[in-house]
């Protein structure tokens, strides 16, 4: 079998180690005997250890940015586009599930620009979600009376507390859980006139047949 690359064994690596003995419990020396590299190698991929925090952080929130911007694109209505971004917000934690433990488990040790980066692109992501709960409140699809401040923040910890209890081998598959994710959405954020008009339709949970 051929062998990963030195810096995707590191990362590998580094994420198991991080989430089992903490950011501070780990040091360069243990991380490159347990991959099976040297400092050098570690040193050719990574300037400090600090920065391969910051990589383990940026991969995924890149992505989830990157997707939610896809998604907004790719769709045409407010209700659309909030439901495709809690599907690819969700999908997340399928992938990058380490990464994303590591960062609510270590994220206070990033520092300096390496934690400006990552907090510029976290309130990218918030301010595109607040747009599109506003951009529905303009159109009379989402509730007036609801906060978008508000539903952004509930949306984005509904969504990531799953670092604590989502498990590939659960019962319920990673499409289901965003299916139930928006159907909760719907349900409490679109105006009567909005579902009359079966906006939220594609998205809602099927019933089973009588």
């Amino acid at each position: 079998m051929k062998k990963k690359p030195v810096k995707e064994r590191i990362i590998e690596t580094a994420l198991i180690m991080f989430e089992q003995h903490g950011y501070h419990g780990v040091t360069v020396d243990q991380i490159v005997d347990e991959c099976g590299t040297s400092k050098g190698g570690f040193y050719h991929n990574f300037r400090s250890k600090d920065e391969l925090l910051y990589h383990i952080h940026d991969v995924f929130i890149s992505y989830l940015l990157n997707k939610a911007k896809e998604s907004y694109d790719k769709e045409t209505d407010p209700v659309s586009r909030l439901c495709a971004i809690i599907t690819s917000f969700t999908r997340i934690f399928d992938l990058y599930k380490p990464h994303i433990t590591v960062f609510y488990q270590e994220s206070t040790y990033l520092k300096g620009d390496f934690e400006e980066r990552i907090n510029e692109k976290r309130d990218e992501y918030r301010k595109l979600l607040l747009q599109v709960l506003r951009e529905g409140q303009s159109t009379g699809d989402f509730r007036q009376e609801v906060p978008a401040e508000i539903s952004t923040m509930a949306i984005m910890g509904m969504i990531n507390w799953m670092y604590k209890w989502f498990k590939k081998d659960g019962e319920l598959s990673i499409e289901t859980i965003a299916s139930i994710f928006n159907d909760m959405m719907i349900h409490s954020l679109l105006t009567e006139k909005a579902m009359k008009l079966g906006r939220g339709d594609r998205f809602l949970l099927k019933t089973e047949p009588v």
